[in-house]
């Protein structure tokens, strides 16, 4: 709580001492993100007309992110901050309530969604799953919802960032067609995805997957050894082939599941990572979205084959 209070001190001081200097030279927007899926996702809009900072890099967890002080300095300075929102960024969420009552622009992504098709969770304070990213639908409304942001703040550009937009929306669109086809090759009694937490539920529910996490929704939550039973007897039970580490978790829980399911004279093996809750490495195929994705699905299946 002590490091939250100094936080939002600090975001009223500097503040004062930046509100001057609302843009900078260049006269692009300054636009800061939370995870690396909103981070690509908002480069892929914003393009070369914005200047853009992502607070969250790979492998790094949002549930137990904490903003640092040059974290808050990054915020204040940003014409517009886009965040995922349904309490993802749990730690975070005083800080950004905090922006929004000074002359910055917080967006949470994941509030424009229509609660009603959402999944609920009573381990987020919004009540429901917050992975929504993971429903490739729901990450459209996120570009349409970026672009029309960007494009009231930047009157100027706006024809660009539709532009952009568009021909975002038609790679998405290509990554449902052939998901769909790689997924069609594994059979449906062999979809079961159990994996470290509980962030494919949008993902199952979109692809016809039975989904497991061994931590539940949040990794703020630890498992422990009746999970770990629990989890085992029902891999034995559904004869499951292979389970996945996220690149994200330690992955010595998944490990403990493994371990659990040899000392009932049954083999499971690890499958891969899954990228979860942030991208691969800037640079590679898994540091985007669509790559995340398709890698995702292509370690998936022929894991489960």
């Amino acid at each position: 709580m002590n490091t939250i209070k100094n936080l939002l001190i600090l975001v009223m001081i500097v503040t004062v001492f930046s509100c001057k200097n609302d843009k900078p030279s260049d006269g692009k927007l300054n636009v800061v993100t939370t995870t690396s899926m909103i981070t690509d996702l908002v480069e892929n809009i914003g393009g070369d007309y914005i200047n853009i900072e992502g607070l969250m890099g790979s492998g790094v967890d949002p549930h137990l992110y904490k903003a640092s002080e040059g974290d808050v300095t990054k915020l204040v300075k940003a014409d517009i901050i886009f965040y995922n929102g349904l309490h993802l960024e749990g730690k975070l969420v005083e800080v950004f309530e905090k922006m929004g009552s000074q002359t910055k622009t917080p967006i949470a992504l994941g509030e424009e969604l229509d609660k009603n098709t959402l999944i609920g969770s009573d381990y987020f304070a919004s009540n429901y799953d917050p992975h929504v990213w993971f429903d490739i639908n729901y990450f459209k409304q996120f570009a349409q919802k970026t672009t029309q942001v960007l494009s009231e703040k930047d009157p100027e550009n706006a024809e660009n960032y539709k532009t952009n937009e568009t021909s975002y929306l038609k790679k998405l669109d290509a990554l449902q067609s052939k998901l769909k086809g790689i997924i069609k090759t594994l059979p449906k009694e062999k979809r079961i995805l159990v994996t470290a937490h509980d962030a494919f539920n949008y993902f199952g529910k979109a692809y016809d997957f039975e989904v497991v996490g061994l931590q539940g929704l949040s990794t703020a939550t630890e498992a422990g050894v009746k999970d770990v039973q629990k989890l085992s007897a029902f891999i034995i039970k559904k004869n499951i082939k292979a389970i996945f580490v996220e690149s994200s978790v330690p992955k010595r829980t998944i490990e403990a599941l493994q371990a659990a399911v040899r000392s009932k004279d049954h083999e499971v093996s690890i499958g891969g990572t899954l990228y979860s809750d942030a991208l691969g490495n800037a640079g590679t195929i898994e540091g985007t979205y669509i790559g995340m994705f398709e890698y995702n699905v292509n370690t998936i299946v022929n894991a489960l084959k």
